[in-house]
């Protein structure tokens, strides 16, 4: 069981990585806004449930955390990029960024106690260190819209140091 639910949620992180490199075509800021936002959904999607099922403290002190930084953060970006006309338009990668993290979500569901925790946490160091490269590699060299490009700034400094709690909590 537990090597089926490791496996599971490795498919799901691979396919978060292949997101950031399968594809050439340059992103549009529309685009770019829209894989923005399902990155602080998808974040606090998984972070709400171990919110709620965690059983170390610590893990579900960090779960509350990063529910209520990537809320904050996507509530901020979505206003200014509203503000600065830039909306959110649908591509292939932020389905496919959407469908890794309802994988993981449900991979998660039947864990419980330690092993929770555990998946939760593994889950949640290789997210955010593939959002951190999906924002360096990929959205930030395309962003054209100032506004845009510090929305994603403001990300990257988040993400950055909800990996290093995340990878406290992994030791």
């Amino acid at each position: 069981m537990k090597f089926r639910i490791a496996a599971a949620l490795a498919i799901a992180t691979a396919v978060l990585a292949g997101c950031a490199s399968t594809s050439n075509q340059k992103l549009t800021d529309p685009q770019i806004a829209m894989i923005m936002r399902v990155t602080n959904l998808s974040a606090v999607r998984e972070s709400e449930m171990a919110r709620e099922k965690a059983a170390d403290t610590a893990v579900r002190d960090f779960a509350v955390k990063v529910v209520s930084d990537r809320s904050a953060q996507n509530s901020k970006a979505e206003a200014a990029l509203a503000e600065a006309n830039v909306f959110s338009e649908d591509t292939p990668r932020s389905r496919a960024l959407d469908a890794a993290s309802g994988a993981a979500v449900q991979k998660l569901e039947p864990l419980a106690g330690e092993y929770f925790d555990r998946a939760y946490v593994d889950r949640q160091v290789d997210a955010l260190q593939n959002t951190l490269n999906l924002v360096d590699t990929t959205l930030a060299p395309a962003a054209k819209h100032k506004v845009l490009r510090r929305q994603l700034s403001d990300l990257h400094a988040l993400v950055e140091k909800e990996l290093t709690a995340a990878r406290a909590l992994k030791k």
